[in-house]
Parts: structure tokens; C-alpha cells; sequence
């Protein structure tokens, strides 16, 4: 029996749930979004390395326990999917069904109980889809993108919003770990020859950037993360330079990754393909002569999701929409936040404070966020956003850019106090960005005390130009709000961006 869906406070609900099933070669997968958004979030997520692509190189079918393994499997996500109440229902497969001669019969099984189609994505397919993912997930993204499969790798550039052509090659995880009957030297043989003729595409310096998709190589990535002991463990956006990723690789293409720093950290079930995989990604940042590979948590599903979109949420920045949902579900008024916004584009306009397009953006994302830990206890207001906005799954922003929307909030709840900044975020943000999360920490704590986060007053509070600094202007509807606290903030403030800060109530 179908679940009827029901809307949740806790929840965005728009169009209701959507599921997802993804049959790869190595593992199946269901994701359930809470709804269609530029950011669609994750109410569910699960997998099972049921390895439907092992053996297809060498017999041509895939095997029977693994079909069965997988049919058991999507059982269970039919079950899901229905007491979750999902609207719709995407189902795609790729390498291992399309590859197999029993693929074929297997699609026709999953459709007769699923009651939904399945999409088998050819190569080409299956590297739009992937790119898009990438699009969906980073902001104006240029460079490769490559998704590594176990059946098959996927290469294709992009450029901000527009997939190129896409290449598949016979290297995913678990083919090529058969065909070099799991001998690295000779892996390494087999990937070189398949990338030999690929027309690698000629950009130019700055935008030579590998994205890397797919779970093998994000365990890959993960490893690195833990073997350097970087301080933020998203991996979504982590950035590795190519040279010390190419070093690395060759150290990690160990059989099982045998006597490898922290490899017993990826599952038993992952351990044997991420040699694989390292082989394959130092290869592939070789030759395009890449300057750095980061590794992304969007991929195909995302890509499904985002070609569904109209153009215009398509075109969204997904910080700030992403930032905007928290802003509803969390704040105490989201249109306060939204005045922040109007309120601070014009404080830095009369400062004059230069800002990158990018520095704008987060401004304003850190505007919606700037009230989402109100319902904590005053003393750790600061601490919980800090720990909301380093650890959430935003997309669109390299780790940097989430350390400064963490300070910036941080600031604006507990003071500008540097010592009681947390030291991770410290490692993370360049001086740039501290210096300007600081000044934003200290604006938005004048707005709050003008406004009581409440919305309604920041439009009437005006802010001219005077000699040495800036006026506040209340003007007589306003006047009350000046007072000796008010006063202190306005002094920080100006300490901030070393100018004096006048409160006007006159």
C-alpha cells in the first residue's frame, strides 16, 4: 500500500519525495530527495556493493548470485520507496546491464516489480549525466569530469553550464581489476592503451581541473583526508594539488592496499578497487596535465534530477538557495535575512569595500545563515552554526569559502574574539576571507541589536558616508533604538574595518 505523502514543519515539501535507484556495476544504490530544488536534499540513502559487473569481461553475463543479490536488494527499495510516499521514481542502469547478455532479462525483471521503467544510459549517456552532476553540484565548474564506475570510466569537459561530448572507456573498477587479473604494472598497461587515442581537451592554465566522480575514487580521497589529517571531513569539494595526487596514487597501488597508512579505513568490500582506481586517476591527471583534482559527492543521480529542472532554478546559485532552505526551516524571520542582505550590499557599497563575485555570494548565503542557531542557548548559538554550516551537505563552495560562512556566523553569535574561533575552521580559510568574516561578524552583530533579528526595521535604517567613517541613521521613528549597547557594537564594527561608526538618531 502506498504511503500518502505528509507534509512535515521539518521538512520543505514542494513536490514531495523523489527516489532515485541507481543500478551500477559495482553497487545499487536508492537515494530518496526531500523534493525538486536546485539543492536537493537526501531524507534517505542506502547501498549494497551487490557487484552485478564482476565477470561480465570475462563471460559475457553477469553472475546469478549477484543478480540475485541485487533483485533481493531493490525488493527492499521498492518497500522503502513506497512507505516513503515518493511522487516519482527514477531508475537507471549502466555498465554491467547495457554490457551483459543477460542485462537484458535483468532490467526486465526489476520493471515488473518496481513498476517503473529503467533507463539504460549508454557511455555517452552515462558522461552527460555525470557532468551534469558536477554542474548541479560546483559553481560555474570548468575543467574534466570523469566518473569511474565498475564497469566502465566516463570522461567529459565541461565548461560552467554546458557538458561537452562524453568518452567511455573499459576502466572501471571491477573490469579492469579482472582483465589485469589484479596485477597493478599490468592495470597500468591496460589504462594507458585505452587513453592513448582520447583527444584530451586543451585548456588552459587555471582551468586544467579533474573532477572526480564515483565512489572508488572518492574512498580514494577520503584516504588522502585521513593520512594528512585535514582538519574537515566533507568530501564533497576537497582539492588535492595533481602532483602531490599523482604521488600519491602510486603509493596507495598496493594489491588490497597492503601495508598502506589508514587503509584499513575503507571497507573490505572497496579495498581490492581502490588501487584500481589510483592507477586509473594518475594516469588520467597525466596525461591532460591536470593542476588539481577534487573530488565530488554529485554525480549521475544529481545530473538525473538537474536536467528536470525549469532553466531558471537550473541557473540558481546552490549556496545561496541551499543556504536559503536553512534560512526557512532554522530562523527566526527569513525575511529579516533577506533585508540583511539589501542591508549589507549597501553598508559595503558606502564603505567601499571591493569584493570578488564569489565574496558577494557568500556575503549573502551568510546573511540567510546568520540566525539559524537562535534556538539554542545563548552561550553556544555561535558553536552550533559553526558546526551546522561546517558539516552540511552544501554544494556549490570549496572548504574555504564554508570556513568563512562558518566564522562569519560564528562571529556574529559569539563576539570577535580570534582565540575562541575553532581551530579547524583557522586551518581552513585563507587571511582574505578571515579578515572579511570578521567584518561581517561584526556588521551583522549591529543589525541584530538595530532589528531583534526580527524583519521590518533594517529598510528604515539608513547609512551615508561621513568624514573618517560611516553614519548610522535612525532617524525619528528609530531614535529609541540608540543606546549604550548599541553604541559598543557600532565601536566593533568600526575596529573591524578600522573607520569610525556614528549612530544617528536624530
Amino acid at each position: 500500500m502506498k504511503a500518502q505523502f505528509q507534509p512535515a514543519r521539518g521538512r520543505l515539501n514542494g513536490s514531495g519525495p523523489i527516489a532515485v535507484v541507481d543500478i551500477g556495476s559495482n553497487s545499487v544504490r536508492l537515494v530518496i530527495y526531500e523534493r525538486k530544488a536546485r539543492t536537493p536534499t537526501m531524507l534517505f540513502n542506502e547501498k549494497l556493493l551487490a557487484g552485478l559487473g564482476r565477470g561480465v569481461a570475462a563471460t559475457g553475463r553477469m553472475a546469478d548470485d549477484s543478480v540475485n543479490l541485487a533483485l533481493n536488494e531493490l525488493a527492499r527499495f521498492k518497500a522503502l520507496i513506497e512507505h516513503t510516499g515518493c511522487q516519482e521514481t527514477y531508475v537507471v542502469a549502466t555498465a554491467a546491464a547495457r554490457d551483459a547478455a543477460n542485462g537484458a532479462e535483468f532490467v526486465g525483471e526489476v520493471e515488473a516489480f518496481l513498476k517503473s521503467p529503467v533507463r539504460i544510459l549508454d557511455g555517452n549517456e552515462e558522461a552527460y549525466y555525470s557532468a551534469l552532476g558536477v554542474i548541479a553540484g560546483f559553481w560555474q565548474p570548468r575543467g574534466l569530469v570523469g566518473d569511474m564506475g565498475g564497469g566502465s570510466l566516463e570522461l567529459v569537459e565541461i565548461d560552467k553550464n554546458l557538458p561537452g561530448k562524453g568518452s567511455t572507456f573499459p576502466l572501471g573498477g571491477l573490469r579492469l581489476s579482472e582483465e589485469a587479473d589484479g596485477k597493478i604494472p599490468k592495470a597500468v598497461k591496460i589504462a594507458e592503451a585505452a587513453l592513448s587515442d582520447y583527444d584530451w581537451p586543451d585548456l588552459a592554465p587555471g582551468e586544467r581541473t579533474f573532477y572526480a566522480v564515483g565512489g572508488t575514487w572518492r574512498s580514494l580521497g577520503r584516504l588522502h583526508l585521513l593520512q594528512n589529517d585535514y582538519p574537515l571531513h566533507v568530501m564533497h569539494n576537497y582539492e588535492i594539488a595533481a602532483d602531490e595526487a599523482i604521488e600519491f596514487c602510486r603509493k596507495v597501488a598496493v594489491p588490497n592496499l597492503e601495508g598502506v597508512d589508514k587503509g584499513e579505513i575503507i571497507s573490505k568490500q572497496r579495498r581490492p578497487l581502490v588501487p584500481i582506481g589510483a592507477v586509473v586517476l594518475e594516469q588520467v591527471l597525466t596525461a591532460m596535465k591536470a593542476e588539481r583534482v577534487i573530488f565530488s559527492a554529485t554525480g549521475v543521480r544529481e545530473g538525473l534530477l538537474h536536467e528536470t529542472l525549469p532553466a531558471d532554478m537550473q541557473a540558481q546559485d546552490p549556496v545561496i538557495e541551499a543556504a536559503r532552505e536553512l534560512c526557512v526551516l532554522r530562523a527566526r524571520s527569513p525575511e529579516h535575512a533577506e533585508e540583511l542582505i539589501a542591508w549589507t550590499d549597501k553598508l559595503f557599497k558606502v564603505l567601499e569595500i571591493e569584493e570578488t563575485a564569489n565574496e558577494t555570494r557568500l556575503r549573502h548565503a551568510a546573511c540567510l545563515l546568520s540566525d539559524i542557531g537562535w534556538r539554542a542557548h545563548p552561550d553556544y548559538r555561535g558553536e552550533q552554526s559553526l558546526n551546522i554550516i561546517s558539516n552540511a551537505s552544501f554544494v556549490g563552495l570549496d572548504h574555504a569559502s564554508r570556513a568563512y560562512l562558518a566564522a562569519a556566523v560564528f562571529y556574529r553569535h559569539q563576539g570577535l574574539r580570534e582565540g575562541a574561533l575553532s581551530t579547524v575552521i583557522r586551518q581552513l580559510f585563507t587571511d582574505r576571507l578571515r579578515i572579511r568574516a570578521k567584518v561581517l561578524g561584526a556588521t551583522l552583530r549591529v543589525a541584530s541589536l538595530l532589528s531583534a533579528s526580527m524583519a521590518g526595521t533594517l529598510p528604515h535604517v539608513g547609512i551615508s558616508s561621513v568624514e573618517g567613517g560611516i553614519s548610522l541613521d535612525l532617524g525619528k521613528k528609530l531614535a529609541d533604538l540608540e543606546g549604550e549597547r548599541m553604541r559598543k557594537r557600532a565601536a566593533q564594527l568600526g575596529k573591524a574595518i578600522s573607520a569610525t561608526v556614528e549612530i544617528n538618531a536624530g
